[in-house]
C-alpha cells in the first residue's frame, strides 16, 4: 500500500538515504524536516499518513514532536527511528503515541515493514528491542515518570543545546521572565542546579545526544 510519508531527521545524508529507500518501495515522501518544530509545521500543512521521526533532533525532540503532530494531524501515524535500545525509550515512545519503534541499526526492510504494519493500525517494534519490552510487562517493571511537562522538556532540551534564556524566549515566543521561570522550575523539580547536570539528564532522557 502506497503511503504519504513525512521524514524528520537532522542529518541530511540520512534523510536522502531514507527518501531513496521509501520511494524505491513505492511510498511518496511529501516532506522533509531537519528538526522537530519543522516536522510539526509540515505535518499540520501536509497531513501525511505516516511520519518517520528521529528521536534526537534539534529544538524539539522526536517524542515531543510526536505529541504535537498528533494534535495538529490526528490521522498521522508516527514511527520513531532511533539508535536507542533501552527499555525506557521504547515505553516513552509508546506513551507519546508512536505506532512504530525502529532501530537505525536494523536492516532497511525493517522500516518498510514498520510502515506496512502501522498503516494497518498495528504497532511495530524492531526485534532488537521487542524482547526487553515484553520482559518489562511480564515482570511489571515500572519506569519512573518524567516529572517535567512537555513545555519544560522542550526548554530543558534548548538549555542542553546551549541556548541562552534570551534565545529560548525568542524561539518559543515567550517573555524572558517566563523562560527564566521555567528554567528555575525545571531545576527545582529535578533537584539539579547546574547546566552540566541538566545536560546529563537531557542525554539520559534522549532529548539530545553526544
Amino acid at each position: 500500500m502506497r503511503s504519504r510519508v513525512l521524514l524528520a531527521e537532522d542529518h541530511q545524508i540520512v534523510r536522502q538515504g531514507l527518501r531513496a529507500l521509501l520511494e524505491k518501495s513505492g511510498h511518496e515522501v511529501v516532506g522533509e524536516a531537519s528538526d522537530g518544530h519543522e516536522a510539526r509545521k509540515l505535518a499540520q500543512r501536509l497531513q501525511p499518513g505516516i511520519a518517520v521521526l528521529d528521536l534526537a533532533m534539534p529544538l524539539l525532540n522526536g517524542l515531543d514532536a510526536i505529541r504535537q503532530i498528533h494534535r495538529v494531524s490526528p490521522d498521522t501515524r508516527t514511527i520513531l527511528l532511533t539508535m536507542y535500545t533501552d527499555r525506557p525509550y521504547v515505553l516513552q515512545a509508546l506513551q507519546a503515541g508512536a505506532k512504530g519503534y525502529v532501530l537505525k541499526t536494523q536492516a532497511a526492510d525493517d522500516l518498510i515493514r514498520a510502515i506496512q504494519e502501522v498503516t494497518r493500525d498495528a504497532i511495530y517494534i524492531s526485534p532488537g528491542v521487542a524482547a526487553s519490552l515484553v520482559d518489562a510487562y511480564v515482570h511489571e517493571s515500572n519506569e519512573p515518570e518524567d516529572p517535567l511537562t512537555a513545555r519544560e522538556r522542550q526548554i530543558l532540551q534548548l538549555i542542553a543545546e546551549g541556548k541562552t534564556t534570551k534565545s529560548i524566549a525568542g524561539l518559543l515566543c515567550i517573555s524572558f521572565k517566563t523562560a527564566e521561570s521555567h528554567r528555575n522550575r525545571i531545576m527545582k523539580k529535578l533537584d539539579i542546579h547546574d547546566i552540566a547536570g541538566l545536560v546529563r539528564y537531557a542525554i539520559k532522557r534522549g532529548l539530545i545526544q553526544l
